[in-house]
């Protein structure tokens, strides 16, 4: 008869202390790049009447408004403490990430109905570049330090940053074509794929996927892949 028994794979209290403080850190470099990012995008795409770019600096707010929660969740030196704020931070994720597509969607098909033309914009352009080239950095790390911890809400933080990676090469796109070639419906049509993309990943960060950290799974089983068990926690996605 095979016996099983509890083992923890989860990190020891040390390393998920180090882990919290580096979340911390980037969430905190996250704020501050978006924040820039924010006011660059906006003023840009209002001086452009861009619907993309102006859609790009509200999921800059957007991110600030995310990492911002995280931040709430960590700023507790209890893990149980952290465990308990989760739900309510993927919330607030999800929300917001809601709230962006709505603006965007909106936006973008009174842009297509021809109520207002978006200009080219070369800070857009310069802005979108520089995001498109920081932004995977940020979110890989954020996200390799969540899935250790088995933080849904860090991993689904890092989802919305690498979400930035996304618009920034749709967003490259829509004002290149705009100003190269003249084609101002690629500006409203890149909003709504942003729109799209931020849909997805509000309905994930709703149901709590993302995260692949186990926390305690049984000795290995001959019945566990006929179980389908995986060891991940309720609601990931590690198994699919």
């Amino acid at each position: 008869m095979l016996l099983m028994t509890a083992i923890s794979l989860g990190p020891s209290p040390a390393r998920r202390d180090v882990l919290a403080r580096r979340i911390r850190l980037l969430v905190a470099a996250t704020i501050t790049y978006n924040v820039i990012e924010a006011i660059v995008a906006i003023t840009a795409g209002t001086l452009a009447s861009s619907t993309a770019l102006i859609g790009f600096g509200l999921d800059s707010v957007v991110e600030v408004s995310s990492a911002a929660a995280v931040a709430w969740q960590f700023s507790a030196r209890e893990h149980a403490v952290r465990e308990a704020r989760e739900r309510t931070t993927l919330r607030i994720i999800a929300l917001s990430f809601f709230a962006l597509a709505a603006y965007v969607a909106v936006d973008a098909v009174r842009a297509l109905t021809g109520t207002g033309e978006a200009e080219r914009s070369i800070l857009g352009i310069v802005l979108a570049a520089l995001s498109l080239a920081v932004m995977p950095f940020l979110s890989a790390a954020q996200r390799r330090a969540g899935r250790e911890l088995g933080s849904a809400s860090a991993v689904a933080d890092s989802k919305q940053t690498l979400l930035c990676t996304y618009l920034s090469a749709v967003l490259l796109v829509g004002l290149g074509l705009n100003a190269t070639l003249g084609w101002s419906w690629a500006d409203p049509i890149a909003a709504l794929v942003i729109a799209a993309i931020a849909v997805k990943e509000g309905r994930d960060a709703w149901q709590g996927k993302g995260c692949c950290a186990p926390s305690a799974v049984a000795a290995p089983d001959i019945n566990a892949e006929a179980d389908g068990a995986c060891g991940c926690r309720p609601g990931c996605d590690c198994c699919s």
